[in-house]
């Protein structure tokens, strides 16, 4: 019964046979056969199939809720009796938004790894909104994101503090300009994250405080990672806000410059984030990692 719920949860996340089969190295028939036992067991039909597309009926969505909990039960009996050996062992499934996982959480993952050799670590990636869902929807434990917005069922706790400043190419007509007013920032041609992101709801957010909205900046593109805007900096008149430690290389070898905006800081943390009342020994272990690392007094 316990393969076929690991079926029955692959299929249910891919909503795709072949794709499952692959995942459990098993044949689309065998997938095929669990998921009709599973089917004849409850009496009910887990999916509709319209051609090569499935959905989940009523009934397998709620199967799937009572896997994603059976599933974090066996993951927790089995890191908190691995407490009773030399060598913990269990897996953590993480998710990071984009900015982090890139700048942030690599010297995290080092040092716990080499701490916690017998853990393993499935990173997930998307911007803020999407690892704020992966974790509502059970699909991460423990998530490491930035933004302004705080959802009620997640508990959030800040570990890092950072700044987004006002970047551009450094050979750019303006880079000698120190300061610009805020009414010079609504000229200037910008490139900004997409809809989701928490570093663009924490631009909206701080200029909201000036009394400026999106709205009244010519956004000239949305990209989908801080890497591609600064790429699309370097080749362009654009300019951008950045976190400090997505651009540091850039500023070091300086092919990037700052701007000062007048009267305009906008500070965040970042922040680990589990469900509220949702707590097991081995995410707890890592979110005191994360807070070691950066020796942040809570």
């Amino acid at each position: 019964m316990d393969f076929r719920l690991k079926v029955f949860y692959t299929v249910a996340i891919r909503l795709n046979f072949t794709k499952a089969a692959a995942e459990l190295y098993i044949s689309q028939p065998a997938v095929s056969k669990h998921i009709q036992e599973l089917e004849e067991t409850y009496k009910t039909k887990l999916f509709e199939r319209n051609g090569s597309k499935i959905a989940l009926t009523a009934a397998g969505h709620l199967l799937l809720q009572h896997t994603k909990s059976i599933f974090d039960i066996y993951r927790e009996i089995e890191f908190d009796m691995s407490s009773f050996v030399t060598k913990r062992q269990g897996l953590l499934r993480l998710g990071a938004s984009t900015t982090l996982s890139q700048y942030v959480i690599s010297p995290i993952l080092a040092q716990f790894h080499k701490k916690e050799k017998g853990i393993s670590i499935h990173l997930t990636n998307g911007n803020t909104e999407q690892i704020e869902n992966a974790l509502i929807n059970k699909e991460i434990e423990v998530g490491v994101v930035e933004g302004q917005s705080k959802n009620q069922s997640i508990k959030y706790v800040p570990f890092l503090k950072d700044e987004l400043v006002l970047v551009c190419r450094a050979n750019h007509p303006l880079a000698q300009t120190n300061e610009i007013a805020i009414a010079t920032l609504k000229t200037l041609r910008l490139v900004t994250r997409e809809r989701g992101s928490g570093t663009l709801e924490v631009i909206e957010y701080a200029l909201k405080q000036r009394n400026v909205k999106l709205s009244d900046l010519q956004i000239e593109m949305q990209l989908g990672s801080t890497e591609s805007i600064k790429s699309y900096l370097l080749h362009s008149d654009c300019f951008a806000f950045i976190s400090i430690h997505a651009v540091s290389k850039e500023l070091k070898n300086k092919e990037l410059t700052v701007f000062d905006v007048e009267d305009l800081i906008i500070e965040r943390f970042f922040y680990s984030i589990t469900l509220v009342g949702k707590s097991d020994t081995l995410s707890e272990l890592f979110i005191r990692n994360i807070s070691d690392y950066y020796n942040l007094s809570l």
